[in-house]
């Protein structure tokens, strides 16, 4: 009788022996929620990351008793949650708060793979983050070799803690550490690397009588090609001896690729999130560390950046190149000044950055050596990036759009971790070209963002913030919207007698056609303005102008006139919310009730002028209606929120436009455009008016100077008479000459400086003339030109009146009102 044999153990694989096995991670926070996923994880449970994250741990992962009982006090307010769970017999311990790391072993029912024996460890967290629990899992079937079958003796590995410092190599174990990290900030992992290490290395441990420490399953076994990766430098260094693949492992191998291929595809769905350049490069920069590299950098041309468009031709030595993001996980702020963000260099020639950026090929030093490392950083003056790269591995990899090199990303592995490869070069080639894509998005949405903005702005009107017996404050926001441009606007117009046209309209629609249209109508606007139109005939012929431009063009518009020598105001409504009116007496607000005419552009409507008294102090407010109007929500709240921000008590004109705002506009995303204008109507006082009937006499010439020194004197104005004399001279002597009926009207206002108006009845409009040395006559305007501040003419019902404006030596400051 032959002896009994003893049952004889599957060896392990090699990768297994050497604690290299392939890993699912997850992460539990505060509220026993799913945080992160792996795709390790996806593969092992079954689970995507969408289905995983936001679900709770402990329907999720029944493998580990701890995780589905965290206390319920600890997420308050928690509803209904979706079943994410597994079926599982775990074989750890009963539930409870985990204060300590914890491993084991648990069968788990996948649908899929029915029966799967999973190995865990478990790993307690602290800190400012939201991370409070850790778990590794790997299945125990793989490291058998395939299975739980018959032969296969997994039962003598376990999963098991110790320190990292007990194995050779710990410092590579300790920076590789952070590869097993799903998708984290370099922050969130440093934390978390820290406690693990502290808390206990991972191992596996065969029989009690050995451990392996754990690594993860990243990085593709490489085959022996026969002879060593020249690098790139040009200085014989090479890439370390490839390793040889036994044929049982290439599944290994093409878990590696898959592994990859996952890496590049969780960092394109991380990428494309926003449309903003700037954020762009932070979140492709902060994707690839520390899961693909330690040391990242992305670099743009400066052109790129400043949004001027798609760059011209291949960059060259002068090409500036702008720093946008670094990030890395080393110690917090150590490469600050070797390589500051936000600093513009230009490339040496002989250097891998030079050769990637012209060449457009990603540009491979496996290892940096210290003589490498001096020759490149010899190339730069002032800068020594030795303590940077030396006995680092160096990939750069180009950022390119329709095969222009737009940047590049320089990626480094510290000493001690895996160095960059073909593999590596051909994923760092990859996620370069997916980021390039969303990069160029990026550019053409900021450059057609610098486009719309310089256009709205040239559109939009310098508004002096003081007019005769009157000052201004205006706002105007962009609405969120894709272009940022709209129709809407706002004017105001100086007019003669003091008075100021108010102007608030509102283009139907979005985007460059809205704006174009605008800015026809806001010219038109100006010019009938300066007619001196009624406010009811302004806005008739606008809306014919309209009718004739196009079927398209289709607006409301508020059009005012304050007078402020007769304190009131002239104005007509084409299908505009109504204005608010502050009453300075008592800051009651108000709003108004006028005619509402059909919009510009309708035709065949009626347009009415309203007439409105107003005491100097009050204010009018005119917006449109991206201001008031909420989506779902009745107009009269926006409008009666409106009336209540306007009548709150403010410091200045700016801080009253300020709060409007923030009542109808906290968070600032309104999509439509916002267009907002308060004038406060000062008035003029009948001391600082004076106007005298002139006949059509030459005589009266003479007079008129009398009647303006005499009244400047009474003003304390002495330095203003000769210019004053000298102007008004001209002006009558033209009216005198020129008109028709039994007078002339000569009107001096004083405010901020010296109105003087001469009005007749002739309607053409005086003509500034190039006289000649020979002409007797046709100099008056050119000395009322040149000594003026400003001058102009107007036609009005009765003929024109031609006017200017003289600086005052000390120009006195508004008066005070009680708001």
């Amino acid at each position: 009788m032959e002896p009994e044999v003893p049952p004889q153990r599957t060896p392990l694989p090699s990768d297994v022996m050497s604690g290299r096995v392939p890993l699912a991670v997850a992460v539990v926070d505060t509220h026993g929620l799913v945080s992160h996923w792996s795709s390790g994880a996806r593969r092992l449970f079954g689970v995507t990351r969408q289905d995983a994250v936001g679900c709770p741990a402990g329907e999720l992962l029944p493998v580990i008793g701890v995780l589905g009982r965290v206390e319920e006090a600890e997420r308050p307010g928690a509803g209904p949650v979706p079943d994410c769970g597994l079926g599982a017999e775990p074989d750890g311990p009963p539930g409870g708060s985990l204060s300590y790391p914890m491993a084991g072993r648990a069968r788990i029912d996948e649908p899929a793979r029915g029966r799967i024996d999973v190995l865990w460890w478990a790993y307690p967290l602290v800190g400012p983050g939201s991370e409070r629990l850790l778990v590794l899992a790997a299945d125990a079937g793989r490291l058998g070799g395939g299975g739980t079958g018959e032969g296969r003796d997994t039962g003598t590995v376990a999963p098991a803690f110790a320190l990292h410092t007990d194995f050779p190599g710990y410092r590579e174990l300790a920076g590789r550490l952070p590869e097993i990290l799903p998708s984290m900030s370099v922050g969130e992992a440093t934390r978390i690397v820290a406690q693990v290490l502290e808390l206990g290395y991972p191992v596996l441990e065969f029989s009690h009588r050995s451990q392996v420490p754990v690594t993860p399953d990243w990085g593709v076994p490489r085959r022996d090609s026969g002879h060593p990766a020249r690098s790139p430098l040009g200085d014989g260094e090479a890439t370390p001896a490839p390793r040889t693949v036994p044929r049982p492992e290439l599944d290994l191998e093409y878990a590696a690729v898959r592994e990859r291929l996952e890496f590049l595809n969780e960092v394109s769905g991380r990428i494309g999130s926003s449309l903003d350049l700037a954020r762009t490069i932070r979140e492709v920069t902060s994707a690839a560390v520390p899961r693909f590299t330690d040391f990242a950098g992305t670099h743009l041309r400066a052109a790129v950046l400043a949004g001027e468009g798609f760059p011209d031709g291949p960059p060259d030595v002068t090409t500036v190149w702008h720093r946008v993001w670094v990030e890395h996980n080393d110690e917090p702020g150590r490469w600050d000044d070797t390589v500051p963000v936000g600093e513009s260099i230009a490339f040496p020639e002989h250097t891998p950055f030079f050769q990637c950026m012209v060449t457009g090929e990603p540009v491979l030093v496996p290892y940096v050596s210290e003589e490498a490392s001096n020759r490149i950083s010899g190339e730069f003056e002032k800068r020594d990036l030795r303590p940077l790269i030396t006995h680092r591995s160096l990939l750069i990899v180009p950022l390119k759009a329709r095969d222009v090199v737009l940047g590049f990303m320089v990626l480094m592995r510290r000493p001690g971790r895996e160095p960059f490869d073909d593999m590596d070069r051909t994923t760092g080639a990859e996620l370069a070209a997916r980021a390039g894509l969303v990069l160029d998005n990026a550019r053409m949405y900021t450059f057609q963002e610098n486009v719309a903005e310089t256009l709205q702005d040239s559109m939009l009107p310098q508004v002096a913030p003081r007019m005769a017996g009157c000052d201004i404050a205006t706002r105007y926001l962009p609405g969120a919207r894709l272009g940022r441009i709209g129709g809407d606007w706002f004017d105001s117009v100086k007019l003669p007698g003091s008075r100021t046209a108010l102007v608030v309209g509102d283009v139907m629609g979005h985007g460059l056609n809205s704006a174009a249209m605008m800015g026809q109508l806001r010219t038109a606007v100006l010019t009938m303005a300066t007619m001196e139109m009624p406010p009811s005939q302004l806005l008739r012929n606008l809306d014919d102008l309209a009718q004739r431009l196009g079927e398209q063009y289709l607006a409301t518009c508020l059009y005012a006139v304050y007078d402020p020598i007769r304190s009131e105001v002239q104005i007509a409504n084409a299908g505009h919310i109504p204005p608010v009116l502050v009453r300075a007496e008592d800051g009651r607000a108000e709003l108004l009730t006028l005619p509402t005419g059909a919009p510009i552009g309708v035709g065949g409507v009626a347009f009415e002028t309203a007439t409105v008294r107003v005491r100097p102090g009050d204010r009018l407010v005119l917006c449109t209606d991206g201001l008031v109007e909420v989506r779902g929500q009745d107009i009269g709240a926006g409008l009666a929120a409106l009336c209540a921000s306007a009548a709150h008590p403010a410091a200045s004109m700016d801080d009253a436009c300020d709060t409007i705002i923030r009542a109808l506009n906290p968070s600032g995303g309104r999509k439509d455009d916002v267009a907002l204008l308060m004038a406060r109507l000062n008035g003029i006082p009948g001391d600082d008016v004076a106007e005298w009937q002139l006949a059509l006499d030459p005589r009266e010439v003479a007079r008129s100077r009398r009647l303006v020194r005499g009244k400047l004197l009474d003003w304390n104005l002495p330095d203003a008479v000769e210019a004053a004399e000298l102007m008004v001279s001209e002006l009558v002597t033209n009216a005198v000459k020129h008109g028709r009926s039994h007078h002339i009207v000569l009107r001096l206002v004083r405010t901020g400086a010296l109105l003087c108006e001469v009005s007749d009845d002739e309607p053409a409009p005086a003509t500034l003339l190039d006289a000649t040395s020979h002409d007797e006559s046709g100099r008056g305007l050119r000395v009322v030109s040149g000594l003026a501040r400003e001058w102009g003419t107007s036609t009005t019902a009765h003929g024109k009146t031609v006017w200017f404006e003289q600086a005052l030596g000390k120009i006195p400051g508004p008066r005070p009102h009680t708001w």
